[in-house]
């Protein structure tokens, strides 16, 4: 006597394969949909335009040929500046990762009695490579550099290389 389709494998062996194919796609329609991607920017033009404006302040960085030594260790990034930078005025750092928006660190330093500017970080910062713009709280100046993190001595940026 034959048994009902049911009982058997093969039928069920057939109707498993696409139900994996249906359910594997929808997972991947929601990891696509699920998130938005921090690298594409909207106003792709307007940020090209603003950062042709702001070759002058790298220019300006070179003419006042200022040096920054960074350090980070132990979460806290401290940083010591020579040039066109007056004692005891405020600058902003920022850390930009490439590809993770979330991770970006933006800091604004003041320096000690001896010059160093000292922050410690809530959330450190991950291993790769990050985008650094060291500049003034004016805006007059700037200087960035791509760095890889972790580094065990102090970096020696200079304006304009």
């Amino acid at each position: 006597m034959q048994r009902h389709w049911y009982r058997q494998f093969w039928p069920w062996f057939l109707i498993v394969l696409p139900l994996c194919a249906v359910a594997a796609s929808l997972y991947t329609f929601y990891l696509a949909s699920s998130g938005a991607d921090s690298m594409v920017v909207d106003d792709y033009y307007k940020k090209g335009r603003a950062y042709n404006k702001d070759l002058s302040k790298l220019k300006r960085a070179a003419d006042l040929k200022i040096l920054a030594k960074l350090s980070y260790q132990d979460d806290q990034v401290s940083l010591e500046l020579e040039g066109g930078q007056k004692a005891g005025e405020a600058i902003r750092v920022s850390f930009t990762h490439p590809t993770l928006a979330k991770e970006d660190h933006l800091l604004v330093m003041t320096s000690d009695a001896a010059g160093v500017y000292r922050e410690r970080l809530e959330v450190p910062l991950i291993k790769g490579n990050w985008n650094l713009k060291i500049e003034a709280i004016d805006g007059s100046w700037r200087i960035q550099e791509r760095i890889s993190l972790p580094i065990k001595d102090p970096l020696m940026i200079r304006a304009g290389s």
